[in-house]
C-alpha cells in the first residue's frame, strides 16, 4: 500500500481530523483514507462495465449474440510498430 505524507495542515484541521476519526471509532490515519477515498470514488459514479452490462439485458442479448462478433473478428496478430 502507498504511504502520503501531508504537511502544513492548520490546527484547526487537525483537531477536526482527530474529533471526527474519534467519533467513528477509528484513527486519524483510517479516518483520512475514508475521507480520500469517497472524494476519489464515489458511490454514485458510473461503473462502465456495469452500465454496459445493464444495456445488453435491456436490449435482450445473449451468449449466441456474443459468439457472432468472436467469429466475425480477425484473429491475425498485429505486427509490431517500427521505432526506426
Amino acid at each position: 500500500m502507498a504511504i502520503l505524507t501531508v504537511r502544513n495542515i492548520p490546527e484547526e484541521v487537525h483537531r477536526a481530523l482527530r474529533v471526527r476519526a474519534a467519533l467513528h471509532g477509528r484513527t486519524m490515519e483510517a479516518e483520512v483514507c475514508e475521507i480520500l477515498a469517497a472524494a476519489v470514488k464515489p458511490e454514485e459514479r458510473v461503473r462502465v462495465g456495469e452500465a454496459l452490462a445493464d444495456i445488453g439485458r435491456k436490449i435482450g442479448l445473449t451468449n449466441q449474440d456474443f459468439s457472432v462478433f468472436e467469429s466475425v473478428r480477425d484473429k491475425t496478430p498485429d505486427r509490431p510498430l517500427p521505432f526506426d
